[in-house]
């Protein structure tokens, strides 16, 4: 689910066909290689290098060779570059829930899904620091955030009112959701801070928490099973645990 920009010209109608001849008769449109991970790395850049605001969808496309048909594409809007991992997340999430055997308990379900629909690690962490520093600091991203995060939270308030039997609007569904969009942003912060495990570590570690209503032992656990797994170097002091 991305959110259109009703704002930004630059979401205007696609340029003609790629592949069209221009008045020189010479081919234009997409060069062989160009992908849509192509496309979201210059974007980024030029997000970087001159603002997101000031960049258009055709700087976009002209810095990797491509129409705007072809942007459009694989983008439903500028902002879409920065949010399509995000929403592919939601249907991945989604997809693994719907597959969950009966006798999973609940909590344990959405942990496994939420974990496996994850898959950064350490090199990853420059280039979502930047994705996150955009989408806090650029007003236009921070007012379509709540949308996607409301869709990620649906994903799991839909299935946990399955599983109790309740609608989706009602109380505990909706506490499960947010409960589980909490614990999942503060795992991401700590792992974004501190840059020494993969991400599911810190997932884990949170929902394996939450599950257990927060039981102290439970977090000490967690914390030393971190520890454990992590390189020896990238060992903080023993004061530290996931949770500091």
């Amino acid at each position: 689910m991305l959110s259109a920009d009703a704002t930004d010209s630059d979401a205007a109608a696609a340029s003609p066909a790629d592949g069209a001849a221009d008045g020189a008769g010479t081919r234009r449109g997409r060069p062989p290689g160009t992908s849509r991970r192509a496309l979201e790395l210059i974007a980024l850049r030029l997000f970087t290098r001159q603002g997101f605001d000031a960049t258009t969808i055709e700087q976009i496309a002209a810095e990797a060779g491509v129409s705007k048909r072809t942007f459009f594409r694989y983008f439903s809007s500028k902002a879409g570059v920065l949010w399509s991992d995000f929403d592919n997340e939601v249907e991945t999430i989604q997809a693994a829930l719907a597959q969950v055997p009966a006798g999973v308990p609940m909590m344990d379900a959405i942990r496994r899904a939420v974990v496996t629909a994850n898959h950064y690690g350490l090199p990853d962490v420059p280039e979502l620091r930047l994705r996150m520093n955009l989408i806090a600091t650029v007003p236009a991203l921070q007012s379509s955030a709540a949308v996607h995060y409301a869709a990620w939270e649906e994903a799991i308030s839909d299935f946990a009112a399955t599983r109790l039997g309740q609608g989706a609007e009602s109380l505990y569904p909706l506490a499960v959701g947010r409960a589980t969009l909490a614990a999942c942003r503060a795992a991401y912060d700590r792992w974004s801070a501190r840059a020494d495990a993969d991400l599911t570590f810190y997932l884990d570690a949170a929902l394996s928490a939450l599950t257990a209503g927060f039981e102290p032992a439970v977090i000490r656990a967690s914390a030393q099973a971190m520890a454990d797994s992590r390189p020896p170097a990238a060992v903080p002091s023993a004061a530290c645990g996931p949770g500091r």
